[in-house]
C-alpha cells in the first residue's frame, strides 16, 4: 500500500516538472549541405531557444538514422522519427493530390510555390498524411538537366540518354522528351552517374554542390527563364502527429509558432537564393551552362502536354476531383506571383 502511495503522489507531480523533450530529426542531406545549414540548423535551434532550452534536436544526417530516403515518409508516421524533411515523391503514386505541383512547367519559383503549396495542401491534401502534423510544404527552386558527356540543346539531344529522375511526373517528363528515365533519390546518383548508369539528371542548382555533382558532369541545360521551370519536386517538413500530441500545451505552441504558411514561404525564398551558389559551383569548375531559347522550351512544353491529362485522367480513376485541384493550384500560383 505504502509503494501505491508513493507511486501515485510520484505521478500526479510529473506535470509539475518541467518536461524536456528530444526529438529525432532524419533528413537525406550531408551536415554541409544548403538545407541542413539554412533550414534545419536554425529552425531547431529557434525551438530550443523559444522554449528556453527544453526541447532540442537529435539531428540524424544523411540517413545515418537507417532506412532509404523512399521510407522516410513512413518512419515519421510511425514514430521511428519524430520529424524529417523529405520527399513524398519518393514513393511513386502514394500522394497523387501533392503532386500537382511536380507537374512540368508550373512554377518558377519556390517561394511562390510555397505559398501556394500551403493552401492546396489544407484543402486537398492533408488526408494523404495520416499519422503526420505537416509543419510546411513547399518545391525546390528551378529543376533543370545536367549530363556528363552529352550536350542537351533540342528535343532531339535527350534520345539514348539514361536520365534520373525524383518524382513518377518527373519520370513522365524525361520519357515525352525522348529519354529513358531511371527513378531514384538524390542520394543515388553520384554513384549511378560515376558507374554509367545513367548519363545525367534532373535536379535543381540547390543540392548540386552537396554532393559534388558538378564534379560529375559537364554540361547543364536550362530552359528560358521567361517561361516556367522545366519542373520541380515537392516538399514536406514533418513531424509525427503522436509525439506532437503529447507535447505539454506550452510546447505544442512552440512548435505551432515555428511552423505553417510562413515557414514555408520563408523555406522556398531560402531554395530560391540557393540557385546561385549551386549554379556558380559549376561555372568556376569550367562547366558548359546551356540556356535554351523560347522557342526551343515552347517545343518542350508542348512535349510535355500530355503528362497533365495522364494526371488528370489517374484523378478521376482514384475519385479525386482533379480538374478543380489542377485549377486551384494555378489560381494559387497566380495569386502569389502578384
Amino acid at each position: 500500500m505504502k509503494r501505491l502511495i508513493t507511486a501515485v503522489l510520484a505521478a500526479v507531480a510529473l506535470p509539475a516538472i518541467a518536461q524536456e523533450v528530444t526529438l529525432k530529426f532524419h533528413h537525406i542531406w550531408p551536415p554541409q549541405a544548403m538545407a541542413p545549414v539554412r533550414v534545419i540548423g536554425p529552425w531547431c535551434e529557434k525551438i530550443a531557444a523559444e522554449s528556453n532550452k527544453r526541447m532540442k534536436c537529435q539531428l540524424l544526417p544523411a540517413m545515418s538514422g537507417g532506412g532509404t530516403p523512399p521510407q522516410l515518409v513512413d518512419r515519421v508516421k510511425d514514430g521511428v522519427d519524430d520529424l524529417t524533411i523529405t520527399l513524398p515523391g519518393y514513393t511513386a503514386g502514394r500522394f497523387p493530390a501533392m503532386e500537382v505541383f511536380e507537374l512540368p512547367f508550373m512554377t518558377n519559383s519556390a517561394e511562390v510555390a510555397a505559398a501556394a503549396a500551403w493552401d492546396y495542401l489544407q484543402k486537398h491534401a492533408l488526408k494523404e498524411f495520416p499519422g503526420t502534423k505537416v509543419l510546411a510544404t513547399w518545391v525546390h527552386d528551378e529543376g533543370y538537366v545536367h549530363t556528363a558527356s552529352k550536350q542537351i540543346r533540342t528535343l532531339d539531344d535527350f534520345k539514348g540518354l539514361k536520365m534520373r529522375a525524383p518524382t513518377r511526373q518527373t519520370n513522365k517528363l524525361l520519357a515525352r522528351l525522348g529519354a529513358t528515365p531511371v527513378g531514384m533519390p538524390v542520394t543515388g546518383v553520384a554513384d549511378a552517374i560515376s558507374k554509367g548508369t545513367i548519363d545525367g539528371f534532373a535536379l535543381p542548382w540547390e543540392v548540386i554542390p552537396a554532393f559534388k555533382l558538378h564534379e560529375m558532369t559537364k554540361f547543364h541545360t536550362q530552359t528560358d527563364p521567361t517561361r516556367p521551370a522545366l519542373y520541380s519536386a515537392g516538399f514536406v517538413f514533418a513531424m509525427n502527429q503522436a509525439r506532437y500530441d503529447s507535447l505539454p500545451a506550452d510546447l505544442k505552441k512552440v512548435i505551432d509558432d515555428n511552423s505553417g504558411a510562413a515557414l514555408s514561404r520563408q523555406i522556398g525564398k531560402i531554395w530560391d537564393e540557393s540557385q546561385t551558389p549551386g549554379r556558380k559551383a559549376a561555372a568556376d569548375r569550367g562547366n558548359t551552362i546551356i540556356t535554351i531559347s523560347a522557342a526551343e522550351t515552347d517545343n518542350w512544353i508542348k512535349a510535355s502536354a500530355p503528362i497533365y491529362d495522364e494526371w488528370l485522367a489517374d484523378m478521376d480513376k482514384r475519385g479525386l476531383p482533379g480538374k478543380q485541384m489542377l485549377q486551384d493550384a494555378r489560381d494559387l500560383l497566380a495569386r502569389y506571383r502578384k
